[in-house]
């Protein structure tokens, strides 16, 4: 063998053992994320000096985590934005998909909802087919808890037990074990006292079974449940090994979480010292490892423990320090928040590759509504894949009557109020496939994806009439407001989009001359 034939061939052999370390490392336990930093970057080092940008990529969301968990949040979310970024650059699926996931425990942690529900969603539907079950489980339970917290606790519940599944069928009671935690929080979070229950005490059993003690975090959420049913010496119980030493706080708030749960567990049970007590030892953990978010809970339950105590003076003015503290924190997040898109702009063409930019680009700013431009690359899409199904496709335009009307009589502010309400009529009325777009003006179009001209003349007929029927008079006064729509279809998707939106702006003219509010199909 030549010396470089070795040379290669020793390259590719570390390469192989630098991927199967990171794997090691992307599937280890949520609790052992300090142990992870030291060989992430042994792995960072060697996969420089071979070159390999795509392991560099991995390393980075690595570390991105880590940072997030100690607290670092802005910098974490930094770094993920920046992987993001070059995996789309570089056509790298698991990279994409793993940035996704990091972006959305990120804007969880900084309190945005909807932009972590859209990463998460993201982070599984990007995820190859052939990851590892634990890689696939991780993305699951993000995008679970990413449901949860939007509100639609049983899509979360679902892609929940699709985790646990896995882990159950990979025979790792320590990934069980938290999946069953999860769940178990969030049917304490939602109030399902019942579910809650039976959870923990699954998690019970499977400890017993396995002889692998609940760790600090799980031990919090069984409290938590005892709570709920007014099982106060319980909470005591679950928690006494946190409190003696003899169950070590698995992550750097878990010993607070728990000393909070415990003075609220005593608070209730009218042991207004004994609640003390544990709410200031809560708090020396909050300010010693610079815990804001748990820091502000605490002045919260302090605020309660007066006003139990009937301090009502004491309690005014703790809840008056809690919203100072809420308010600092929100600012740090926003601020955190801020520095992490900053990263979209500094990376090279990041701005161009981000989806929410190019959201952006579609929509029409007054309305929300898709524009022109977004029609303009949708429709030829639609049409041909049509024509390739030999399906129907059917488009409208819609026109304000007299619109010039009410912003000469009445405003253009008042024109734009108008305008904003029809578009949220269109916007209920494009359900499905069915696409809505403000084409300028006062003029709309709809899209009608594999539907025929019957349907998409009965869906414009509703639609007409929801406009003309909306309660108008607060805002028009006297002025109706009322729409022409002019309906076309292309039977098997084969016509050009010159030719359908033609067919349908003559349809539109044949509804404004035969006396306005009214729909005109190609058959009329």
């Amino acid at each position: 063998m030549t010396t470089k034939a070795a040379e290669r061939d020793h390259a590719q052999v570390d390469e192989a053992a630098l991927a199967a370390t990171l794997l090691e490392l992307e599937t280890r336990g949520v609790s052992a994320f300090r142990t992870v930093r030291a060989p992430a970057l042994e792995v960072q080092r060697a996969a420089r000096e071979i070159g390999d940008e795509e392991l560099l990529q991995r390393v980075n969301l690595l570390l991105a985590d880590v940072m997030m968990r100690e607290g670092r949040v802005g910098e974490g979310g930094r770094a993920a934005h920046q992987t993001l970024a070059w995996s789309r650059e570089h056509d790298s699926p698991y990279v994409l998909a793993r940035a996704h996931r990091e972006l959305s425990i990120f804007y969880r942690l900084v309190g945005d909802i909807s932009d972590s529900l859209t990463h998460g969603v993201q982070a599984l539907a990007h995820l190859p087919e052939d990851v590892p079950p634990k890689i696939r489980a991780r993305h699951l339970m993000t995008l679970a808890v990413a449901l949860d917290d939007g509100g639609s606790p049983a899509d979360g519940d679902r892609r929940y037990r699709e985790a646990l599944r896995i882990a159950e069928e990979l025979d790792d009671q320590d990934f069980v074990l938290l999946v069953l935690n999860n769940m178990a929080y969030s049917a304490y979070e939602n109030g399902d006292e019942a579910a809650a229950r039976a959870l923990t005490d699954r998690m019970r059993g499977v400890s017993a079974a396995t002889g692998r003690r609940l760790d600090a975090n799980e031990l919090d959420t069984v409290a938590r449940v005892e709570m709920m049913g007014g099982r106060y010496d319980s909470v005591e119980v679950a928690l006494a090994g946190v409190l003696d030493g003899r169950v070590l706080a698995n992550e750097g708030d878990a010993a607070a979480e728990c000393l909070l749960t415990l003075a609220e567990a005593r608070r209730l049970a009218g042991r207004h010292a004994a609640a003390q007590e544990a709410l200031d030892r809560a708090i020396r953990q909050c300010d010693a490892n610079g815990l804001a978010r748990l820091r502000a809970r605490a002045r919260q339950e302090q605020a309660a423990l007066h006003a139990a105590a009937g301090d009502y003076r004491a309690a005014y003015e703790e809840h008056l320090l809690f919203h100072n503290d809420s308010s600092a924190l929100h600012s740090a997040q926003r601020e955190s928040r801020a520095r992490a898109m900053q990263a979209v702009f500094e990376a090279n063409e990041a701005r161009r590759a981000s989806e929410h930019f190019r959201e952006m680009a579609h929509r029409d700013a007054l309305t929300g509504l898709y524009n022109r431009r977004y029609v303009n690359e949708r429709l030829p899409v639609l049409l041909g894949e049509a024509a390739v199904d030999r399906t129907p496709i059917s488009v409208a335009i819609a026109d304000l009557d007299h619109f010039k009307r009410i912003n000469d009589t009445l405003s253009h502010a008042t024109g734009d109020t108008v305008l904003q309400r029809v578009g949220a009529l269109l916007q209920e009325a494009a359900s499905g496939p069915v696409i809505a777009a403000r084409m300028g003006g006062e003029e709309f179009l709809l899209i009608f994806p594999g539907m025929d001209g019957a349907e998409a003349a009965r869906r414009c007929e509703l639609l007409r009439l929801r406009i003309r029927t909306h309660g108008w008079q607060p805002v028009t006064g006297a002025l109706p407001v009322t729409t022409s729509i002019g309906v076309t279809t292309a039977p098997d998707g084969r016509a050009t989009v010159s030719a359908l939106l033609s067919q349908a702006d003559r349809n539109l003219y044949a509804a404004k001359r035969a006396g306005r509010d009214r729909v005109v199909t190609d058959l009329a």
